[in-house]
C-alpha cells in the first residue's frame, strides 16, 4: 500500500495559521484518487488526536474545542469532502468515499507523526458513524474511539426529500431550516434566532451537500454487531438533554447497546451542539476520555512488563 503523505497544496488557504483564543492551527492538506482532503493541525508532541465532524460543521467551527483540548499531541481536525476548502463530494459519494478518506488520513497522520504513533479519533453524529466504521478497517492506527452522539440508518430520512427539493432550487436557506426543525427537532423560535444571528451566513454552505449526506448515511448497511467486537478503548459521549430523546438518544441507545464494552459518558447540560454552546466543556469531556484511554494502555503495560 502506498503511505499517503501531506501534500504543497495550491490551494490559498494551504499554510495559513488559524489563531483563536492564543492556538495555532496550521491547515494541511493530502490528495485521496484526485479529491484534496484539508485538516487543520494544532502544534504538540505526542499521540495525534484526529477530528472528523459531521454534517452542518466544518474545522473552523471545531476550532474552539480545539483550542480548549488539554492534550500533548497535535490536533487534526477533518474537514470532510464538500466543505471549503476539501474537494466536493463526487459523483459516486457514499457514506464508504467518507470512510475511505478517513482512512487515507489516519495513514497520512501515522506516516507524518512517526512510526508506531497511534491516533486518538473522534468523531461528532455524522462524523462518529464514519469515525466507528474507519476505526473498525484501520484498527492497527487508532488506539482510542471517542464519538459523540453518533448516529446510524435510520435516520432524518423523512427529510431527504424536502432536502432535495432544496439543494434542486440552490435554496440554502430553506435547507438549514430543514435540518434544525425537521432533523434536529429544534422550535421555529430557535430557528428564527439563528436566522437572526451571524452563524447563519456559516450555516449556509455547510447546507450544500447535506441531502446527498444524508442519503449515504441512509443507504449504508452498518453492521453494530461486528462494531461491537472492536478490540480499542471506547468511550460513547451524550449530551443529558437528549437522554431517551430522539432523534439523538433513541439512536445513540441503539449504538450503546450493540457496544457494550464502551464506557457511556452523559454530559450534565448538553445536548448535540456542545461544540458551538459549550466547547470548554466538550473539551474536558474528550479529554478525561482520551487520559482514561492513556491509563489503560499503560496499566496493561505495566502488567505485560
Amino acid at each position: 500500500m502506498r503511505t499517503p503523505r501531506w501534500s504543497c497544496c495550491a490551494r490559498p488557504l494551504m499554510g495559513k495559521r488559524i489563531d483563536r483564543g492564543g492556538c495555532g492551527a496550521v491547515l494541511k492538506c493530502v490528495e485521496r484518487e484526485g479529491v484534496t482532503l484539508t485538516l487543520t493541525r494544532r502544534e504538540g508532541s505526542g499521540r495525534p488526536v484526529l477530528i472528523v465532524p459531521g454534517v452542518m460543521a466544518d474545522a473552523a467551527g471545531w476550532q474552539p474545542v480545539v483550542d480548549a483540548l488539554d492534550v500533548a499531541g497535535p490536533v487534526y481536525v477533518l474537514n470532510r469532502r464538500g466543505r471549503q476548502p476539501s474537494g466536493a463530494l463526487g459523483p459516486d459519494y457514499t457514506l464508504r468515499t467518507e470512510i475511505d478518506d478517513v482512512v487515507h488520513v489516519l495513514d497520512a497522520i501515522v506516516a507524518a507523526e512517526g512510526t508506531g504513533q497511534e491516533v486518538d479519533l473522534f468523531g461528532w453524529s455524522f462524523g462518529g458513524l464514519v469515525a466507528l466504521e474507519s476505526a473498525a478497517q484501520r484498527l492497527e492506527a487508532v488506539h482510542s474511539l471517542t464519538l459523540y452522539e453518533p448516529v446510524v440508518r435510520p435516520f432524518g430520512h423523512h427529510a431527504i426529500d424536502a432536502l432535495q427539493r432544496a439543494a434542486a432550487a440552490d435554496d440554502l436557506d430553506r435547507a438549514v431550516e430543514i435540518v434544525n426543525r425537521d432533523v434536529s427537532g429544534f422550535t421555529a423560535e430557535y430557528v428564527a434566532r439563528l436566522r437572526r444571528s451571524d452563524a447563519w451566513e456559516v450555516l449556509r454552505p455547510l447546507a450544500a451537500p447535506l441531502a446527498r449526506e444524508l442519503t449515504a448515511l441512509n443507504e449504508h448497511p452498518t453492521e453494530l454487531a461486528a462494531l461491537g467486537a472492536l478490540d480499542v478503548p471506547v468511550t460513547l459521549l451524550l449530551g443529558a438533554a437528549n437522554e431517551g430523546v430522539p432523534p439523538y438518544g433513541d439512536v445513540f441507545a441503539r449504538i450503546a447497546s450493540a457496544l457494550p464494552r464502551a464506557r457511556v459518558v452523559v454530559m450534565p447540560g448538553q445536548g448535540h451542539l456542545a461544540h458551538v454552546q459549550d466547547p470548554e466543556s466538550l473539551a474536558r469531556h474528550i479529554g478525561q476520555a482520551l487520559d482514561r484511554a492513556g491509563r489503560g494502555a499503560r496499566e496493561t503495560d505495566a502488567s505485560l512488563s
